[in-house]
């Protein structure tokens, strides 16, 4: 009896020390999920973030499609950042052209100025009309051309006709040849070649006169004055295709209306 009481003691302690040691594995294996999750909670969060992302470029408007001009681009949108419509007001703005009575009452006078000045080869009287910034362009057909008419500023154009230097002007109509001219003999063949002093009609904002040349001023300009002295064809041999037209072009500046162009007109091929 004293031997089995012996093995059941043995037998409850055995028991004993398997249950505690598998209580201990218990907690230590909880106590390492509990720092595995910690050590893999950080990680774990960073990789839930959103990865940073490229700052949102608006779009940008150069104009409005539509607009004439030279740089423009093409609208995206709507409205621009300040909640106008289009890009570049200045760009955008169209040219307001006076109507043909209102700009006649401001500009008939210093027109008939001008043209007197011209029919008397007055290069110092012309001057003091021609814009100080811009100076006045030479146009000899309708077409104005921004790269092949020749400038003269408010200076040069004191000494027009005394300036023997030969200038090229631009094409010839028809062959293509290069006008080559002093300023004098361009005036005989592209400014007064008739007396428009004393033309028989004056058009003022509305043109007189048309050929096939493509008519241009009023995009060119800035919202200007354009005065027309014109001589309708008086030879039945040609038709009425022998008329012709010289234009003066204004554009106001500081509170005055200042000479910036004379385009001459005649029939082109």
């Amino acid at each position: 009896m004293k031997r089995i009481k012996t093995i059941c003691i043995i037998a409850i302690i055995s028991l004993a020390v398997v249950f505690m040691a598998a209580c201990r594995r218990d907690n230590n294996g909880n106590t390492n999920d509990d720092a595995a999750k910690d050590q893999l909670t950080p990680t774990e969060s960073v990789n839930e973030e959103e990865p940073d992302k490229e700052p949102t470029k608006e779009p940008v408007t150069n104009g409005d499609e539509n607009t004439g001009g030279e740089n423009q681009g093409e609208g995206t949108d709507e409205t621009g950042d300040n909640g106008e419509t289009g890009g570049n007001s200045d760009e955008n703005q169209e040219n307001t052209l006076l109507s043909p009575e209102d700009a006649r009452q401001i500009i008939e006078d210093r027109a008939s100025l001008v043209i007197d000045a011209i029919s008397r080869k007055d290069g110092a009287a012309i001057s003091q009309y021609v814009h100080p910034v811009k100076g006045v362009r030479f146009t000899p057909y309708a077409f104005v051309s921004l790269e092949d008419d020749v400038v003269f500023t408010k200076e040069q154009m004191e000494n027009f006709f005394e300036n023997t230097g030969e200038y090229m002007w631009g094409y010839y109509d028809g062959t293509g040849d290069e006008i080559r001219l002093t300023p004098g003999n361009y005036y005989e063949k592209f400014i007064y070649t008739h007396d428009f002093k004393n033309a028989p009609q004056v058009g003022y904002n509305e043109l007189l006169s048309y050929g096939n040349s493509l008519e241009n001023q009023f995009e060119v300009y800035e919202s200007p004055i354009v005065v027309e002295y014109y001589f309708p064809g008086t030879d039945p041999e040609y038709d009425g295709l022998d008329w012709s037209s010289l234009r003066l072009v204004f554009e106001e500046y500081e509170g005055e209306w200042m000479l910036v162009g004379i385009i001459h007109n005649q029939w082109t091929i």
